[in-house]
Order: C-alpha cells, then structure tokens, then sequence
C-alpha cells in the first residue's frame, strides 16, 4: 500500500460571523510624544533610511494634537 500524502494548510479559523472583521494583532506600546519625538527629529534631521520602513505606518495621536498640527500646516504655507 502507497502512503498517500496531504497538504497541511494550518488550523481551521472559524469563519467570521456578520459584521465582524479578522484583524491581524500587532504588538503595541504607549509611550508620550516627549518621550519619542526628540529621536524622531534626530532621525528625520540625520535622514535615517529605517524611517522610510514606517513611513505607511498609522499613528493614533489626540483630537486637539491633530487640530494644531492642521492649524501649524496652514500657517506655515509660504506666501506666493
């Protein structure tokens, strides 16, 4: 008798009931801007190659935080 061989293809997921969606957990961690903008400046400044790795990354930052950020990109517009 031949031994019949199969693919293994992983565990069965269950299938996602209506409405929700499978996300893929990602690692995250907490930390304040203070702490990581200061290596984020030197990084940009030196032009760090790893920063194109995050470049498509999303951040999730404060509602007021996003206000100014707009505000500060508005103003700061060379005049023609």
């Amino acid at each position: 008798m031949r031994p019949q061989l199969r693919i293994y293809y992983g565990p069965q997921e269950e299938t996602p009931r209506c409405g929700s969606v499978l996300q893929e957990s990602k690692p995250m961690v907490t930390v304040t801007l203070g702490e990581i903008l200061p290596l984020l400046a030197d990084a940009v400044q030196s032009d760090r190659t790893w920063l194109r790795d995050f470049a498509d990354d999303e951040v999730s930052i404060s509602m007021d935080l996003y206000e100014v950020l707009l505000a500060y990109q508005y103003y700061r517009r060379p005049v023609a």
